[in-house]
């Protein structure tokens, strides 16, 4: 989909070139990127764009100067989309612990349609660190449109099912969403909202958000003001300090409290911002630290228990002692993994090698239908040992074969020695899904719960969407390990290398509390508390009832073996939203804890909370609700004898409610992973009559429709409409000639 998504809006590009912009010729229509800006940037989008799909190129044009150019003879299949001018931005953003929240709020004009056309209009919503998009509003002279998060049991109110473009990702982190009919010329309102995760390193929290304008979306024209606003809130909980670091745009600072930043830009620009918006801060001190935030819940939450949050940061320490590793990677070969990620994993996890100090251990476990060790037992990470199994993998790691993943995982238990000196880890990757999930998570818990003083961490990888993400979720969580997944196959290498880093650099472990024997009750999220390391803060949170004391211990072990305590003084969180900071990390839990136990009762709680918060989840689902305004209807006052100005009455409002993609990860698909298909290939292939369609499609719809655009823009009228006649002419004869094709195949 991507690809047809830079296709299209390539030939949109072209095809603007149609667009009639008077006689300033200061003013000009979008220049196509040259081969070389393609090899260094994309047309997929980098900040919010709108774009106007076009299906027919006869009716592009200047809405307001019509051009009266040339009849153009066929369709574009698939359509082109023409990025639409931007007339104005602002974006708020919040940040909260490690979760920051985004509000771009722009105006967009259908500048490319003529006056008397309409068009579809396609939003795309790039999103930073672990995006989730909350919810999107257009505005039209004579329509609006919301998103609104229901649960699967009210599908059947909406009135039609959606088409694959409305409300799908585009990429893992770039939502788009269709917009039926805008007349042109007509200026569109969108407001859009999503979260992300905060990035870390060094004691910095670092706000990436898409915020990179491409030069084509300036409207034309000298005289056209052009505004750009940008909104910044820090609050990291009381008791803490803000310091603000770098960043990418001249921010003014507006006020500044204890544990609170605020700043302001606003500009009159020539050009829209052309790169990210960026801005790092720190909250700690050189040493680990942490606080408890507490709160009541919403009047409107189904669960009426006090909220509590705890955030411990590791601080920026480089001399910090990590803990020792006995490592074994657990990898998937089987012939799903083939190309990409096959050579993207071998990549990953010879730079993973690489990094192992030389006292860690480390072995390796290949598998398919059956499996393939590096060595018999664990080996030290010497220089040597290290070659040998980097050239064992570019030897052994041949995709082939079935998923089986329960015997690798097993035998990777019981290669740890279990001596105090290491921590075990098992680093698995995965593609696919199997049938005994379950029955693997009830097989390593037994593993899990035996008398070490450290249990192995299980840090689990998914590529693809044909994997059970919850099932490597629970895994994760049972262990006190971590979850990272690549849901398109270009991040593996960046994703799975982030996860190996946050396995070793664990600088605390056997995270506990005490003192809080006086509630009533207690539930934590998640459960038990996973490892703190130097690559990022540690958030967890749950729900409480009694008095929560004043001062919570937190302890734990450190890489030495010694004991780590640290005293947390319990706050009220007065101005930060907990409920709405934690509600994704609770949802995701939840579910893969409602996936192992089949709890109907949880999938009930995990879909009030996605419509609490408009938080997409597995038992949710998206839909788009149109609202017509009406029209003004003047009532008669004929039967009156005072002769009195008639009144104006709006028209009732009328919604139709239109049903969006499913924007869950699923829990799997076991018939892909038997079959072996790849991630991010579709499991429906057409028939040889629809693959001639398509190319018949293509070759009347595409060639005479913008290559006819492109010839015709570089001669005069006498010229193009010989062309364009010629062409028409031999558009015919190729239809022809596809459905001579598709008779022979049927006689066949």
């Amino acid at each position: 989909m991507a690809e047809e998504f830079v296709q299209s809006v390539e030939d949109g590009v072209h095809l603007s070139k149609r667009i009639y912009f008077g006689k300033d010729r200061a003013v000009a229509p979008p220049k196509p990127m040259t081969a070389m800006e393609k090899a260094s940037q994309s047309y997929l989008p980098e900040s919010p764009m709108l774009y106007a799909v076009i299906c027919d190129p006869a009716i592009v044009d200047n809405p307001d100067i019509p051009s009266y150019q040339p009849h153009v003879h066929g369709r574009c299949d698939p359509p082109a989309l023409i990025p639409l001018q931007m007339n104005g931005i602002s974006l708020d953003a919040d940040c909260y612990l490690d979760t920051a929240f985004i509000t771009v709020t722009g105006s967009w004009r259908v500048h490319c349609v003529m006056g008397s056309r309409s068009c579809d209009c396609r939003i795309a919503v790039p999103m930073g660190e672990q995006g989730s998009i909350l919810g999107v509003e257009v505005e039209l002279p004579r329509k609006s449109y919301c998103t609104k998060i229901l649960t699967m049991d009210n599908e059947s109110e909406t009135e039609k099912v959606a088409k694959i473009e409305d409300g799908c990702f585009l990429k893992p982190h770039i939502f788009t969403l269709t917009i039926p009919q805008v007349d042109g010329g007509t200026n569109i309102s969108v407001t859009i909202r999503w979260s992300q995760k905060l990035l870390y390193c060094n004691g910095q929290l670092t706000l990436d958000v898409p915020f990179s304008f491409p030069d084509f979306v300036t409207p034309a024209g000298k005289k056209i003001s052009k505004k750009e606003k940008i909104q910044l809130n820090v609050n990291s909980g009381p008791g803490t300090e803000v310091m603000c670091k770098t960043t990418s745009h001249p921010l003014k600072e507006r006020h500044r409290q204890a544990g609170k930043l605020g700043f302001y830009y606003e500009s009159d620009v020539l050009n829209w911002s052309s790169g990210n918006f960026i801005f790092s801060y720190t909250v700690s001190s050189g040493h680990t630290c942490g606080s408890v935030l507490l709160q009541s819940p919403p009047l409107l939450d189904s669960d009426q228990r006090e909220i509590f949050c705890c955030s411990l940061f590791p601080g920026d320490q480089q001399c910090r002692k990590v803990f020792r590793k006995e490592v074994v990677f657990v990898v998937d070969i089987s012939g799903s993994m083939k190309g990409k990620p096959i050579e993207d994993t071998k990549q990953a996890l010879s730079t993973a090698l690489s990094k192992l100090d030389s006292q860690d251990l480390f072995n390796i476990i290949a598998f398919n239908s059956e499996k393939y060790l590096f060595s018999s037992s664990l080996e030290l990470a010497t220089k040597k040992a290290i070659e040998n199994a980097t050239q064992w993998i570019g030897t052994n790691f041949i995709a082939g074969g079935g998923t089986n993943i329960l015997n690798p995982m097993t035998q990777a238990m019981e290669m740890f020695s279990y001596t105090q000196q290491h921590i075990p880890i098992i680093f698995l990757v995965t593609d696919g899904a199997v049938e005994d999930e379950r029955h693997i998570c009830e097989v390593l818990k037994g593993h899990l719960m035996q008398n070490q003083m450290l249990c192995p961490r299980l840090y689990t990888f998914g590529i693809g969407l044909f994997c059970n993400h919850y099932f490597l979720r629970m895994l994760a969580v049972m262990s006190r390990g971590h979850y990272n997944a690549a849901y398109d196959v270009d991040s593996i290498e960046v994703r799975m290398e982030q996860l190996f880093s946050r396995a070793s650099s664990v600088i605390l472990a056997n995270i506990a509390f005490e003192n809080l024997d006086g509630l009533e009750e207690f539930e934590v999220f998640p459960a038990p508390v996973p490892d703190l390391s130097s690559e990022g803060p540690l958030v967890w949170s749950g729900r409480y009832r009694g008095v929560f004391p004043e001062t919570l211990k937190a302890k734990g072990v450190l890489a030495d073996l010694s004991n780590f305590s640290l005293d947390l003084k319990a706050v009220q969180a007065k101005d930060i939203p907990l409920d709405k900071v934690l509600a994704r990390q609770q949802v995701e839990l939840l579910t893969a804890q409602a996936w192992l136990t089949e709890n109907k009762d949880l999938e009930q709680k995990i879909a009030q909370t996605s419509i609490q918060n408009a938080i997409i989840s597995e038992y949710t689902r998206m839909i788009l609700i149109e609202t017509d305004r009406g029209k003004l209807v003047t009532e008669s006052t004929s039967k009156q004898k005072v002769s009195t100005a008639p009144k104006k009455i709006e028209e009732p409002k009328l919604q139709k409610k239109i049903l969006l993609q499913n924007l869950g990860v699923g829990f799997g698909d076991c018939s892909a992973t038997v079959e072996n298909i790849p991630p991010g290939i579709s499991e429906t292939k057409p028939e040889t009559a629809e693959i001639l369609a398509k190319a018949a499609s293509n070759c009347c719809g595409k060639m005479c429709g913008i290559c006819c655009i492109w010839t015709c823009s570089k001669m005069n009228d006498q010229c193009a409409i010989v062309l364009t006649q010629f062409l028409g002419a031999m558009a015919c004869l190729g239809c022809l000639s596809c459905c001579e094709i598709c008779c022979s195949v049927n006689d066949g």
